[in-house]
């Protein structure tokens, strides 16, 4: 059998318990057609990065899977027809990862407030702030009540 890493985006006017019942149907027609879920991950309502069928947000979902490809078929077949699914994607991979996923991490970094201050960072501080003083614009004329720039003898 092979190994199937699944991502599922639900419509986001549903809820995370009805996301929930999508998945288990979906896991239900896996494991019907002879292959396992050993992982189910939900990810959350994330924004997405354009609208899908009018949805500015989704509902993510997880799915790691080990299964024949017939019964990964069948399950992407059902998604087509259910019309809260808005996109879903099935990649096959080498093995399936232990543990909490990228996303997952990514969000429990987030709630601890792990991610260092940008003020820690070298050349920290203001977004903005490239550090030096960059001089005057020499890219437009300037006006009569502007300074010349003073130059010393070694540059004239």
């Amino acid at each position: 059998m092979a190994l199937y890493e699944h991502v599922l985006l639900a419509r986001q006017d549903v809820s995370a318990q009805q996301v929930e019942t999508l998945v288990e149907t979906f896991k239900g027609i896996i494991e019907a057609n002879g292959g396992s879920v050993p992982k189910v991950e939900y990810w959350g309502v994330k924004s997405l990065g354009y609208r899908i069928k009018k949805n500015r947000k989704a509902h993510y979902s997880l799915l790691n899977i080990d299964a024949p490809s017939a019964a990964v078929l069948e399950m992407e077949r059902q998604m087509r027809i259910n019309e809260d699914v808005l996109r879903f994607m099935t990649i096959k991979v080498e093995e399936l990862e232990e543990g909490q996923s990228a996303m997952l991490q990514k969000r429990d970094r987030d709630d601890r407030g792990d991610r260092g201050d940008r003020f820690d960072r070298p050349g920290g501080g203001d977004r903005f702030d490239r550090g030096g003083d960059r001089g005057p614009r020499r890219d437009r004329p300037r006006r009569d009540d502007e300074a010349a720039p003073e130059t010393t003898g070694a540059e004239a």
